[in-house]
């Protein structure tokens, strides 16, 4: 039995090096979890128990438990490369079957899947039909968008100026015998005509043309009252709008500050411009112009730029007109007992009974961790701490192979006696 005993411990040992040797192997793995084997002593027991002067009878390998720690988050710039920095695990579909993995260096397939090095598919909550948050109760496969993002028409222009306090009328001096200025009748290609100009505001059709809107600024007789002048492509939207002041310099009409502009035709095709003038916010002070603000809410149509992911898994398309597009929210998944997760090689696990029910839900919510985007999580094993590991083990080996030898030797004396 003795013999057996050191056979258990040489056993043992040699568990205890392959472990760390897989450990050591997979110290440049993405994601990976390093394991600690775990043993158990051995007792033999008798009909009755086990017996209070009982000898052990060696050991055995109890568990090979991979540690979930966090490993360390590296940059590499790379959009598709996505780190968990918390709890939870990423969720991947393989043929159907639902994996969990740490390892986030994605790629797109040749159909535009974003998947594993193995091509399994990960797995994120999808948009809702109203564009307002993700459903959260079913799953789909991450797919990028090839497709160019449409245009968007403009309909609202916000402008926000600073009209000067001490302008004048534009008129021409008076000639004797007049005593009174002549008004100069506004003209666009006249600079003289009127006091100061938008400079050009670039619009969009429906079809992502650009179109240039312009607003004129012409000083009335009246005081603090002033007539504005709007234009696209040269050509008039509407009849001049009156705007008054206050004595201190505030918008006071139109009360809200909209100018709703004429419907426009464009010669592109496309479909009428109606847009609205916001000049909310513009004053009158000063003895200068300034335009403080200009900002409309269409664009052209946009190529796909990049894929940026928030820190609560939120996927975007960013296309090179500026717009956004969600294509959903990465699914983590969590487990009561992540030791109990069943490893499936390349990176991956697979839910257990030892694991317990697999928990999905959003990132940064409840105990699931944030998304990094441009980064991955690197392994936990220490090179330092396993080359230890290895030389005790080593040690042990040995150990139990010099027990061997001694107990041959003893069980030779005893053959000799005569």
């Amino acid at each position: 039995m003795s013999f057996n005993t050191s056979l258990s411990g040489i056993n043992a040992a040699n568990a205890d090096l392959n472990v760390t040797a897989n450990n050591i192997a997979n110290v440049n793995t993405t994601g990976f979890k390093e394991s600690r084997a775990e043993f158990a002593d051995l007792f033999s027991y008798t009909t009755y128990g086990l017996s209070r002067n009982a000898i052990g009878t060696g050991v055995k390998i109890s568990n090979v438990a991979q540690q979930f720690s966090q490993g360390n988050i590296d940059p590499t710039g790379r959009s598709l490369d996505f780190a968990i920095d918390g709890e939870g695990f990423f969720t991947v579909n393989k043929n159907g079957n639902m994996l969990y993995t740490r390892a986030g260096n994605f790629q797109p397939d040749n159909q535009g899947n974003v998947v594993t090095p193995d091509g399994a598919r990960l797995q994120v909550f999808a948009p809702n039909a109203g564009g307002n948050g993700f459903d959260v109760g079913r799953l789909t496969d991450l797919q990028l968008q090839t497709t160019d993002s449409p245009p968007q028409q403009t309909s609202s222009i916000d402008l926000m100026f600073t009209l000067p306090g001490n302008a004048d009328q534009p008129a021409t001096p008076p000639v004797p015998p007049a005593t009174v200025p002549t008004p100069i009748p506004f003209d666009p290609a006249d600079p003289n005509s009127y006091n100061a100009s938008s400079g050009g505001v670039t619009v969009y059709d429906s079809l992502g043309v650009a179109h240039v809107q312009t607003s004129y600024f012409v000083k009335t007789a009246n005081v603090n009252e002033w007539q504005v002048h709007n234009f696209v492509d040269g050509t008039a939207v509407g009849a001049p709008t009156t705007l008054q002041f206050s004595d201190t310099g505030t918008l006071v009409s139109p009360p809200d500050g909209q100018v709703a502009l004429d419907p426009y035709t464009p010669a592109t095709g496309a479909g009428v411009l109606d847009m609205t003038l916001n000049l909310t916010g513009s004053t009158q002070y000063g003895s200068s112009f300034a335009l403080r603000g200009v900002n409309q809410d269409g664009y052209a149509a946009g190529k796909l730029s990049e894929i940026s992911v928030s820190e609560d898994g939120v996927v975007f398309a960013r296309y090179s007109n500026g717009a956004d597009r969600a294509l959903g929210q990465v699914a983590l998944t969590n487990f009561v007992n992540p030791q109990g997760l069943q490893p499936q090689g390349n990176n991956m696990w697979a839910a257990s009974f030892s694991s317990g029910s697999p928990r999905t839900g959003a990132p940064a919510s409840s105990d699931y961790g944030q998304i990094q985007s441009g980064a991955l999580e690197s392994s936990t094993v220490d090179l330092t701490e396993q080359l230890v590991n290895m030389i005790v083990a080593q040690r042990n080996f040995q150990a139990n192979a010099q027990m061997i030898s001694t107990q041959d030797q003893a069980t030779q004396t005893v053959l000799n006696i005569r």
